[in-house]
């Protein structure tokens, strides 16, 4: 596929791959992305995945016919895009590794090399003149590794973004982008706002014409659809007016309970979304939980804590710096419930976390006690 003039794509797709990095479901497959660019210097921007090697290779040797790539440029040094690096020097013996200090120190400990007669260490600021292309890089430290540099195309105003504005799914997937590239970003680089705002910066600096990330779509039009995104989710602002419930039950007490609510919300007209922790995506319920501005938790004392599932999810929300949130605590037990404390205690140092009145406490089955404080809660959220 040409990308623009003298600019190809050479990725490759995997539609049976079942878990991204592990842990996320990817029912449409993933993209790893790969550029070609041909030039009076011949330039490769990122492998791919170990096990699409051989496609990879094959889209790129189609490309190039006896012609023979100058540099190949390492972006990000994660495996997904990184492990293929020896692969394509062993083929191409000239070839030269255009990347960061970080990234060579990485390569090392992947390769058992650095590469280090065929080095081009690149810094913020640098460019690689290709003939009529002039590549500029762009430091992207926590973007969501250390070593991350991307690259702007001066010619055609293409962004090279690395991992930034990618999503899950294979290209060409027939999905809305916002979904899966929301719950790309939150699991993945949700943590690194601070680091995504210092980028959006350098970005608005760029005639764009085109973002190029390493998964999921190429972009080339409603920029600013993208980018207000991307600065909602980095400056963890809500994206929409709604209503987040997680909820963990053992014996449909709390389901119960969580759903008592979630129909008084709706009969107020509010957008509420909710999720049984042991049985959702836990990815997608923590993507929802930053998109809005006010969650509820529900979970019933289980071994002196938590639920396990509800133990995990909150976690979650706390190792990627949640904030700027209103929070609703219902808790479960039968003669000694200790759920909404530790949950309080959870998140108290963090910032612009506001605990919401009433706690609703749910003492074995709904009553009118705690119905009177579901609708109190109705009330505040």
């Amino acid at each position: 596929m040409e990308i623009a003039q003298g600019i190809k794509y050479v990725g490759v797709s995997d539609k049976n791959l079942d878990l991204f990095e592990g842990q996320y479901k990817v029912p449409n497959g993933m993209s790893y992305h790969s550029y070609l660019i041909l030039d009076d210097k011949i330039a490769i921007l990122d492998t791919v995945d170990l096990r699409l090697k051989d496609e990879w290779l094959s889209n790129i040797e189609k490309e190039l016919g006896s012609k023979e790539p100058d540099y190949l440029i390492v972006q990000h040094m994660e495996p997904d895009h990184s492990s293929n690096i020896k692969n394509f020097l062993d083929k191409y013996k000239n070839c030269k590794v255009v990347s960061s200090f970080a990234a060579f120190n990485m390569m090392k400990n992947y390769f058992d090399t650095a590469f280090t007669d065929r080095q081009v260490v690149i810094k913020e600021g640098d460019k690689l003149e290709l003939g009529h292309h002039t590549l500029n890089f762009i430091a992207a430290p926590m973007v969501h590794w250390p070593e991350v540099h991307i690259t702007y195309e001066e010619k055609e105003g293409i962004l090279f973004s690395a991992d930034a504005f990618g999503k899950f799914g294979v290209m060409g997937t027939n999905e809305p982008w916002d979904d899966e590239a929301r719950r790309y970003y939150i699991g993945i680089v949700g943590m690194h706002g601070a680091m995504v705002q210092t980028l959006l910066k350098k970005a608005a600096t760029l005639k764009i014409n085109k973002i190029c990330p390493l998964h999921g779509e190429i972009i080339d039009k409603d920029f600013g659809h993208y980018l207000d995104l991307y600065d909602k989710w980095s400056s963890f602002k809500k994206e929409k007016d709604g209503i987040c419930i997680a909820y963990t039950t053992v014996y449909g007490h709390m389901k119960e309970a969580v759903e008592e609510l979630a129909s008084l919300l709706k009969g107020r007209g509010k957008t509420v979304e909710v999720f049984d922790l042991a049985r959702s995506d836990m990815s997608e319920a923590l993507a929802k939980a930053f998109m809005y501005e006010n969650i509820v938790l529900a979970t019933t004392t289980y071994n002196n804590g938590i639920f396990p599932f509800m133990n995990d999810f909150t976690h979650r929300l706390i190792e990627h710096k949640i904030q700027n949130k209103n929070i609703a605590i219902m808790e479960g037990g039968t003669w000694a419930p200790q759920a909404g404390d530790i949950l309080t205690k959870m998140f108290k140092d963090l910032p612009n976390i506001k605990i919401l009145e009433p706690r609703v406490t749910v003492l074995g089955s709904l009553n009118s006690t705690s119905r009177d404080a579901l609708t109190k809660l109705a009330s505040t959220l």
